[in-house]
C-alpha cells in the first residue's frame, strides 16, 4: 500500500461520503433536496438523524485523510481547510444552526479534498537512472535503479569493494548515488 496514494484516497472517500450523506437529507441541506428527492432518497427522510452522523463520520474520515497527508508532504494548506471546514460543521451541528456555516463546512471539505488530491496525485515518476560514486577510487557508474526493490550491496567495477548504504540510509542509491531511490524520491520511507 502506497501511503500518499492511501491517505489521498481517503480524504476522497469522506467528501464523497459527506455529499452522497448531505443529498439523502434534505431536511438539513434544502440545496439538495431536488437532487435527493430526483434519485429517490426521498424514503430515507425518516432516518435523516442516522444520516447526519454519518455525515459527520465522514468529515472525520475526509479530516483524517487530510492529517495522514500533512504528515507525509508537510503542507498545511489542506489540512487547514479541512480543521476550519470540520470546526464549521461542528459550530452547525452542536451550538448554533447556521446554514452558512453547514454548506460553508461541506464545500470547505471538498475544496480541501480537491487541492490535496492535485498536490498529491500529480506527482512526478521517478527518476531511475543514477551515478554511483565510489568513495575508495572515485569511480563512476551510470546505474538504473529498480522499483520493487532496494539495492543494499553494490559491487564497483574498478576497485570490487562493495559498497553497504551509510547509516540511516536505506540503500547503496541514497548513500552513494546522484540520485535517491524511488521510494524515497516519491516520498515514502524506502524498503519498509
Amino acid at each position: 500500500m502506497k501511503f500518499p496514494r492511501f491517505s489521498s484516497s481517503l480524504a476522497r472517500i469522506g467528501s464523497a461520503g459527506a455529499v452522497m450523506a448531505a443529498i439523502a437529507a434534505p431536511c438539513c441541506f434544502p440545496l439538495f433536496a431536488a437532487i435527493g428527492t430526483a434519485a429517490g432518497l426521498a424514503v430515507l427522510e425518516p432516518y435523516d438523524g442516522v444520516i447526519l452522523l454519518v455525515f459527520q463520520g465522514f468529515a472525520l474520515l475526509t479530516l483524517a485523510g487530510l492529517a495522514l497527508s500533512f504528515r507525509r508532504n508537510q503542507r498545511a494548506g489542506p489540512l487547514i481547510i479541512g480543521l476550519v471546514s470540520c470546526a464549521a460543521l461542528a459550530i452547525h451541528f452542536y451550538l448554533s444552526f447556521f446554514l452558512t456555516l453547514l454548506y460553508g463546512g461541506l464545500f470547505g471539505l471538498i475544496a480541501a479534498t480537491v487541492w490535496n488530491h492535485f498536490r498529491t496525485g500529480g506527482a512526478k515518476p521517478p527518476v531511475l537512472e543514477s551515478r554511483i560514486t565510489c568513495p575508495k577510487c572515485g569511480h563512476q557508474s551510470n546505474e538504473t535503479m529498480p522499483t520493487n526493490a532496494c539495492v543494499f550491496f553494490y559491487d564497483c567495477p574498478a576497485c570490487q569493494v562493495r559498497l553497504k548504504p551509510l547509516e540511516g540510509d536505506c540503500c547503496v542509491f541514497c548513500s552513494y548515488g546522484s540520485v535517491r531511490c524511488p521510494p524515497v524520491q516519491s516520498g515514502e520511507s524506502c524498503c519498509a
